[in-house]
């Protein structure tokens, strides 16, 4: 297994950064590991969505990251995040672009070296879904 981390800055979107240093470093079969972050704003579409419709919010932060999870590659990108207010209520979905990093984001991700993950449409959900195909030797 390989780890990669990074770092974002104030003003970088979440979502697009991590797309871009997936592809950047070329990685096949990668997962969410770990990310500690705090969001000026996230981009969210919320649970039960269908192709044709889906409720997409943007909540306001101040927020703190505290759960980020997925899988990423070259391939495409499956991200769920969960932020939480100065309240301390939490709230989460389906990350989208427009989710902007406020002082920072420490993003660690790992990566499965056997296989290669790609996305494929699948007729069942109407979405692009995860395929697991073994490298072979």
């Amino acid at each position: 297994m390989k780890i990669y981390t990074f770092r974002l800055n104030p003003g970088q979107d979440l979502k697009p950064e991590i797309e871009q240093f997936v592809r950047a470093n070329n990685i096949q079969s990668g997962f969410i590991l770990t990310c500690v972050a705090g969001l000026k704003q996230a981009t969210l579409r919320m649970a039960d969505a269908k192709p044709d419709k889906q409720d997409i919010r943007t909540f306001e932060g101040p927020l703190e990251v505290t759960s980020l999870v997925g899988t990423v590659s070259v391939n495409g990108c499956h991200l769920h995040i969960t932020v939480s207010d100065n309240e301390g209520a939490a709230f989460g979905g389906h990350l989208k672009e427009n989710s902007i990093v406020h002082l920072t984001a420490e993003i660690v991700i790992g990566e499965d070296e056997n296989v290669v993950y790609s996305r494929e449409p699948d007729e069942e959900t109407g979405f692009t879904e995860l395929v697991v195909t073994k490298k072979t030797p």
